[in-house]
């Protein structure tokens, strides 16, 4: 496709959804569905506008992907606003550690004993398939920087972890493959500088960087009384750049990294809010303009600002790439999917969550919701597209490639048609005096 067929196929598709939107909103489907069944029809099985595969477009397709889970790690991370110990964090760090593990494992099971594929590429898909997603999961992680649903709250905290913790484990496959069963040669130093240093350096680097740059950006903006004025889209765009720069030239990892950012700088607004149960941006437009000598407002019209910016950039990504990912399926869609995808959905991913997060604050029907709403998607073709562009052995790229972008759009329809429902059923069950 040209890049003026490019400029007719998103246009109509972002007309089609505007002048829709108030039909949209009735249809027991989320809108990456619509964008995914747009893709289908201009791919080869519709008006045939699109005839490449993967492969070929693997080296650009790796920076986008790279870029819109960024801007959506880093947006995520803006919305959490409660202490590292809250009781809300504790489910994400489980579902971003064991339970990311055990469903790397019942995948690599799955692909290697069910499907019969070589030990090295089952567990390269398992990594591939195992970091929920940030991008495509937006109904059910936060909403606010006051929704403290444990669901939520949960979903979104695991979103922002294991789309960087799920790296290393990409890595540890590529190796598998490339050296064999022996891991005598690289595994020592797979565990000190991909794991044990790549993942907490990530995490504290993007931190710090958030909370500072956001500390000094509402300092200057109260000082100047300019926060109505600034550039905060582009202080959004540089903390993600710089994140992720200085991350990855430590070789740790920029993923993390970006998402801590945006929690970093979240953590600067709520020690300038005074560490205030509302968030600045909800009192803005009640402020008087002398509460921009205590950073109240400057804190809150810059969160605002962010967010905002945030959600239109991540939204239009989601429509490009989506349309794209339904354009390929008719090129790579495999009917093995179908039984991993259900294996993955229905079984090992609310398996592992129905044993591994055991904590209080978690309801059991809140741990039914945490183990249905595993959603996969850009996450996993970023990982995709690296490991084509980074040495992926021939003899396992088409089970690779099919398998990925067939349970990812698996995962658009089935998550898709179920999303809506299950969150109506379960927030008309949830008491409205929800506190953190």
């Amino acid at each position: 496709m040209s890049f003026l067929h490019w400029m007719a196929v998103l246009g109509s598709l972002l007309l089609i959804l505007t002048l829709a939107s108030a039909y949209l909103r009735w249809l027991p489907v989320t809108t990456s569905t619509v964008y995914l069944v747009f893709g289908l029809a201009i791919g080869p099985l519709g008006l045939g506008l699109w005839q490449v595969d993967f492969l070929h477009i693997a080296s650009w397709m790796e920076h986008l992907t790279e870029v819109v889970v960024l801007v959506s790690l880093f947006i995520g991370g803006m919305k959490l606003r409660l202490a590292f110990r809250h009781s809300a964090w504790f489910s994400a760090y489980l579902l971003a550690g064991p339970v990311m593990l055990a469903c790397i494992l019942g995948v690599t099971l799955v692909c290697h004993y069910g499907l019969q594929l070589s030990l090295g590429t089952s567990l390269l898909i398992g990594a591939l398939l195992a970091p929920t997603d940030p991008v495509l999961a937006s109904l059910v992680q936060v909403s606010h920087a006051r929704d403290y649903d444990r669901v939520r709250y949960g979903l979104s905290g695991e979103a922002g972890f294991n789309d960087g913790v799920a790296f290393p484990f990409v890595i540890f496959a590529l190796l598998f493959i490339e050296q064999g069963e022996s891991t005598s040669g690289w595994l020592l130093d797979w565990t000190v500088l991909r794991l044990l240093w790549a993942v907490p350096a990530g995490l504290l680097i993007g931190f710090y960087l958030g909370r500072s740059v956001g500390r000094l950006a509402i300092y200057l903006r109260t000082r100047h009384a300019d926060a109505a004025v600034s550039p905060n889209d582009f202080l959004a765009l540089a903390l993600i750049a710089l994140s992720y720069f200085i991350a990855e030239s430590l070789g740790a990892w920029g993923f993390l990294s970006a998402f801590a950012a945006g929690v970093g700088l979240r953590h600067a607004e709520v020690a300038a809010s005074g560490r205030s149960a509302t968030p600045a941006e909800e009192v803005v437009p009640t402020l008087p303009r002398s509460s921009l000598e205590d950073g109240h407002a400057p804190a809150g019209v810059l969160i605002k600002d962010i967010l905002s910016f945030g959600h239109i950039l991540e939204r239009i990504l989601e429509v490009l790439l989506v349309t794209i990912l339904g354009a390929l399926l008719a090129l790579h869609w495999d009917w093995r999917a179908v039984p991993l995808g259900l294996a993955l959905f229905a079984v090992i991913r609310p398996l592992s969550v129905w044993l591994l997060v055991r904590v209080k604050t978690v309801s059991t029907q809140q741990r039914h919701l945490l183990g249905w709403f595993g959603i996969r998607g850009i996450g996993s073709l970023y990982y995709l597209s690296y490991a084509l562009n980074h040495g992926l052995a021939q003899g396992a790229v088409d089970d690779s490639i099919n398998l990925t972008l067939s349970v990812v759009a698996m995962s658009i329809v089935l998550h898709g048609l179920t999303t809506q429902p299950l969150l109506d059923r379960y927030e008309r069950q949830q008491s409205s005096s929800d506190t953190p």
